[in-house]
């Protein structure tokens, strides 16, 4: 008897949905859950909650407060094990029928940050968020006691679980698709008349343009160093951001929304990445380091873990402070593109792959018969 796979709602993109794929490539015979999918189609064949069928889906906030316990009325499952890819309440599902306690494997990308942590998450300040994480976090711990055994996206991440939930976990770090920047993308005509216009040397940060990610940090690190600044995504934050550049020394140039080979592209033309926010893991970090580009990551956060301070870049922990901010950028410049690429392929799909399944494999034993 196979697994299943459950996730929380299912979008286009996302370093949340690169690990759900992860997972159904890891365990192909196994079934998939989700809240809902809109994904447009990326991920056939996932069963769908009831909340796929209301209004709900388009607001999860509004959809916040139903969460827990629909996770707890998923219908009867053939399965024997269940893996759960949770950042909200996904670690919460339970099967009805001879599923209802088979062994629950959660891999947290974080307990709910705009619940536990909502200083990093500015979804924890609107009201009725506030009002549900006074209400859903002893129950939150309560369903984290659940499962299995649990594993963490990071070490910053393991130490909030232990934190929040009282529990420990192990570290599996999310998988990058490293091959993907091994070589030059292929790039359309507009696109390489497009890249031409850079400056030569750019910093480069890429990011969706809200405020948490504090790209008005990468913007005062460039002015620091004297060197240009590439701005890659979208988002809300584009107005303030632009604002923000036009008051700033440094030559700022956005590119919005890029395609992918683009980005690809931008990551090896880039002097080096520069990623400012308190994030749990940092997906960006890695693929710039597999393109051979290294990186000034936040001195606090997952990135840490990943960028080799001094080797493949710098950790920076006061972005305001224009010597200490010159210095971070000289040091990721003196890094070599090779022992970025070397450091970039510890995080790889086939590294995370290996390690979801011993996760499995390891505490389950004769109960979860996990086939690859």
């Amino acid at each position: 008897m196979s697994g299943v796979i459950v996730h929380e709602w299912l979008e286009r993109s996302g370093g949340a949905e690169n690990v759900f794929e992860a997972m159904r490539s890891a365990f192909p015979d196994a079934a998939s859950w989700c809240l809902w999918d809109d994904s447009a189609g990326r991920f056939p064949g996932v069963r769908q909650t009831p909340l796929a069928a209301t209004p709900l889906r388009r607001s999860k906030t509004l959809a916040l407060p139903m969460m827990p316990f629909v996770w707890r009325s998923l219908p009867a499952a053939d399965a024997s094990w269940m893996l759960v890819s949770s950042h909200l309440f996904a670690h919460h599902a339970r099967f009805r029928g001879a599923a209802r306690e088979i062994p629950k494997y959660v891999y947290a990308h974080t307990p709910a940050r705009y619940i536990w942590t909502p200083s990093l998450d500015p979804r924890g300040a609107s009201p009725l968020v506030r009002a549900a994480a006074a209400a859903f976090k002893p129950l939150d711990r309560h369903r984290a006691r659940e499962a299995t055994a649990i594993a963490a996206n990071s070490e910053f991440v393991a130490t909030r679980i232990r934190d929040v939930w009282d529990r420990d976990a192990q570290v599996i770090h999310p998988p990058v698709r490293t091959s993907e920047f091994a070589g030059e993308p292929e790039l359309s005509a507009v696109e390489e008349e497009q890249l031409a216009a850079l400056p030569e040397g750019f910093l480069l940060a890429v990011s969706r343009w809200v405020s948490y990610k504090k790209i008005d940090d990468a913007i005062h690190v460039a002015a620091a160093s004297g060197r240009p600044l590439v701005i890659a995504g979208r988002g809300p934050d584009e107005a303030r951001l632009r604002e923000t550049a036009a008051e700033s020394k440094a030559r700022v140039e956005f590119l919005h929304h890029p395609s992918r080979s683009v980005l690809r592209a931008l990551y090896r033309r880039a002097a080096a990445l520069l990623f400012p926010p308190v994030e749990d893991f940092g997906i960006v970090a890695v693929e710039a380091m597999a393109s051979g580009t290294p990186v000034v990551v936040n001195g606090v956060g997952g990135a840490t873990e990943s960028v080799v301070d001094g080797v493949t870049g710098a950790h920076l922990h006061d972005w305001a402070d224009p010597v200490e901010a010159r210095s971070a950028v000289e040091t990721a410049l003196a890094a070599s593109g090779e022992a970025c690429r070397r450091r970039a392929a510890e995080f790889d799909e086939a590294v995370f792959a290996e390690r979801i399944r011993a996760f499995i494999a390891a505490d389950g034993g004769s109960r979860a018969a996990v086939r690859s």
